[in-house]
């Protein structure tokens, strides 16, 4: 049932006064969209609107809203226990480690945090006490990708290779190195994907080596830049990082914040590439977003070199909520759901046929490539399509409305390599139903087929042609 028009600009009133969203222009000119209740993949706002969330919140909620079963594990645990600081422990923390150790198929310790920004600085300080302690006082250095996204904090900051993120924060933690990444659409012309992944692979060896190979700590990287416009490798790139990581005695550290917990089609994104690495960072998907909590992973071989008899050997790091029962307990119902609604095959099956169903863009004047893993999509749009030039903002920000306006919520890779912020995102839940992903694909083609002409100078589009279904059958 509405709210008075009295309420309604009360809310909004007070949201003006009151709050600052993240990553938003200062006094923003148009008015959030209060969400009032979510049911699976729909969400629904303060004035009664209905709209299917295309992105899972943040690339989080993977098993979908509303699970009653999910809040009643929380309230259960917090009538029971509600907090334990991990100096000591408790039955949810222990059952989830395990959990986790089945999921990852290896023996690892498993480190409690809040966020995917807090289970990455975590990784950082291990990394570095670890050489410490193994005889290698030198290495600090940390090795990640442009435009990949590793958090917001000092150190993950400083990690993340998008420009845009770090501008005006800096000087941030020092010992952080950028390389490209393989981005497969923008390869050179004549080169094989192959051979392309193959070089990009090389790069990392080329600083681990101009860099003076005794200093580098770690390589950083998600199984697939996600946030960054969903860049995905070749399965010889990731095979490559670990063979040099091994040769020259840096650790690996998998960033699983969001490719994790069946995004995929995997338990783990990395898991499609054959690898095992040495750290893995996990978050978002973990309690699909129920409640705050986060993982570092480190293999068992690692956390030894921490008991080396002198004072301080120990991991010195503490984290008040981390790893907190409610948080904990939420974790094991949410994988409980995945595993018995087997929502892994089920990302597959949905990233599949969304893929299918999309490609068909690419023949859209400014369409430049659709790309999937898993249950992600991308979809790059460019001005030129033989100099692949990206579109202005205006455009994406005008897809996106519309999108909105046809009652879908989809993403972009903004705010992070300035003119590149071209690629429209999908990171439905994975809980989505076949007529969830019926009307995804019917609002995507509906709204790009609508706009086939544009004036990038004035950032101003047309109309055009739809291809596929149309929304005459969806009421929002």
């Amino acid at each position: 049932m509405k709210s008075d028009d009295s309420t309604e600009k009360s809310l909004l009133e007070k949201d003006h006064a009151y709050t600052w969203h993240h990553i938003s222009a200062y006094n923003e000119k148009s008015p959030p969209m209060i969400w009032e209740s979510a049911k699976g993949a729909w969400v629904t706002d303060h004035e009664g609107n209905r709209y299917l969330d295309g992105m899972s919140g943040l690339w989080s909620v993977n098993v979908g809203y509303g699970r009653e079963e999910i809040a009643q594990a929380a309230y259960d645990q917090m009538k029971k226990l509600a907090y334990v600081p991990m100096t000591q422990s408790h039955k949810p923390a222990i059952e989830l480690a395990e959990k986790i150790n089945e999921l990852l198929d290896d023996e690892y310790k498993i480190f409690y945090s809040n966020s995917g920004s807090d289970a990455n600085e975590v990784a950082f300080k291990l990394a570095r006490q670890y050489h410490q302690q193994n005889g290698d006082p030198s290495r600090y250095k940390f090795i990640s990708r442009y435009r990949a996204y590793h958090g917001s904090s000092m150190g993950a900051l400083a990690a993340t290779g998008q420009a845009l993120r770090k501008y005006k924060y800096e000087p941030l933690a020092p010992g952080f190195l950028h390389v490209a990444p393989p981005d497969n659409y923008r390869r050179p012309e004549g080169m094989t994907v192959e051979d392309y992944n193959r070089h990009c692979a090389e790069e990392i060896e080329q600083k681990i080596i101009w860099e003076q190979l005794e200093t580098i700590a770690a390589v950083i990287m998600e199984p697939l830049i996600t946030g960054g416009g969903i860049l995905i490798p070749h399965r010889i790139y990731v095979e490559k990082v670990q063979e040099i990581c091994k040769r020259h005695g840096v650790l690996l550290i998998i960033d699983e914040v969001i490719c994790g917990f069946g995004r995929t089609g995997k338990a783990f994104g990395h898991q499609h590439f054959g690898i095992k690495p040495d750290i893995v960072t996990m978050a978002k998907g973990l309690t699909s977003a129920y409640l705050p909590l986060s993982v570092t992973a480190i293999r068992k071989e690692i956390y030894d070199r921490f008991d080396t008899g002198d004072d301080n050997s120990h991991f010195r790091h503490v984290n008040t909520f981390g790893g907190n029962p409610a948080a904990c307990a939420v974790a094991l119902k949410n994988l409980e759901i995945m595993d018995e609604e087997d929502l892994f095959d089920r990302a597959t099956e949905l990233g599949d046929r969304l893929l299918k169903e999309l490609k068909c863009l690419e023949d859209h004047p400014f369409v430049g490539d659709v790309r999937g893993f898993g249950f992600l999509l991308g979809i790059e749009l460019v001005a030129d399509k033989e100099k692949k030039e990206p579109v202005l903002n205006g455009y994406m920000t005008k897809i996106m409305a519309e999108c909105k306006g046809n009652g879908l919520l989809v993403g972009r890779n903004g705010d992070t390599v300035a003119g590149f912020n071209n690629v429209l995102t999908l990171c439905p839940p994975l809980s989505c139903t076949d007529e969830d992903l019926d009307f995804i694909i019917a609002v995507i083609k509906k709204v790009i087929n609508g706009n086939t002409t544009f004036s990038q100078s004035e950032e101003r589009l047309d109309g055009g042609q739809e291809c596929g279904e149309n929304l005459e059958n969806w009421s929002i």
